[in-house]
């Protein structure tokens, strides 16, 4: 099963459900950090980086001697990443999607494909399975292109093992958190009793609904705020897998980078029946699909 954990907001603890599930699974699993922005799995696992390679998209390159200043390409791209500006065809390599329908509809064939770095693929081992990760490049704008490339890093790694997977997602409800979430058994929201909390969480549940997934609700730092988060997953019939409490220790172990489910007995088991809990429902899910 392929399991996303996602939020609304960022800082709901996202990531320390991700590592504490990921040390207390049953069965293998491949740990995968999707949050291309601001990566930080790696910090809670301590995997060995074996390899990592760039990773590209195709933009498009002009060669002026073929063109013929038409203006279809410029026409089609809504973006305005190629634009004829009177007699001069410019590119603006940022703004580009990738998508290669300019290159397609070039009558002169005067478009060619060149290359956009986006970051870096990194996989290694961690001390329970394989680990993999995605890092955006400082001052790109589009991490989907990025995460699609992650993704089948990790397509050919279960493919020729298969294995549970773990995704620790972008925080929101943009096209980075969708993309994360879009292919996966189950969604794990994680959220806090907080104003901010739950009017991000609506958002986010309001957000994957429309992808018919298993949901479950994780709330962190339990016994902080009010009960309305409770109240919006009773109507909602979202059901709360577990609650972490609001505890010092827990967020001075997180500070620490330790793994909140080896601090104590507690958490440990905490996390054991929440991942039972996942499996339950993933494969209830599974079975209603069918």
């Amino acid at each position: 099963m392929k399991l996303s954990i996602a939020s609304g907001k960022g800082g709901t603890g996202k990531t320390t459900v991700s590592a504490s599930l990921l040390s207390v699974w049953p069965d293998p699993v491949v740990a995968v950090d999707l949050d291309v922005e601001e990566p930080n799995l790696h910090l809670f696992l301590n995997p060995t980086i074996s390899r990592t390679h760039k990773a590209y998209m195709e933009i498009p390159k002009v060669d002026e001697s073929l063109c013929s200043r038409c203006g279809q390409c410029s026409a089609l791209c809504q973006f305005k990443a190629i634009s004829l500006m009177g007699e001069i065809l410019m590119t603006f390599p940022e703004m580009c999607h990738g998508c290669g329908g300019c290159i397609a509809i070039c009558p002169e064939k005067a478009l060619s494909v060149d290359l956009r770095e986006l970051g870096d693929i990194s996989w290694g081992r961690w001390e329970k399975g394989d680990f993999i990760m995605g890092q955006l490049r400082v001052g790109e704008a589009m991490s989907p292109p990025l995460m699609r490339a992650v993704k089948a890093r990790l397509e050919d790694r279960i493919t020729a093992s298969p294995a549970d997977v773990i995704i620790d997602s972008p925080p929101g409800v943009s096209c980075p958190a969708v993309n994360s979430v879009m292919d996966s058994d189950m969604i794990l929201l994680v959220t806090e009793p907080t104003p901010f909390g739950v009017y991000d969480m609506k958002l986010a549940h309001q957000a994957f609904a429309p992808m018919k997934k298993p949901m479950g609700v994780v709330v962190n730092r339990a016994g902080l705020g009010n009960s309305e988060i409770y109240n919006y997953c009773a109507v909602q019939n979202l059901e709360i897998l577990a609650e972490i409490p609001y505890d010092r220790r827990i967020a001075e172990a997180y500070s620490n980078g330790c793994i909140i489910a080896d601090t104590s007995e507690e958490m440990r088991q905490l996390f054991t029946v929440l991942a039972k809990k996942i499996r339950e429902r993933a494969a209830i899910g599974g079975e209603g699909k069918k």
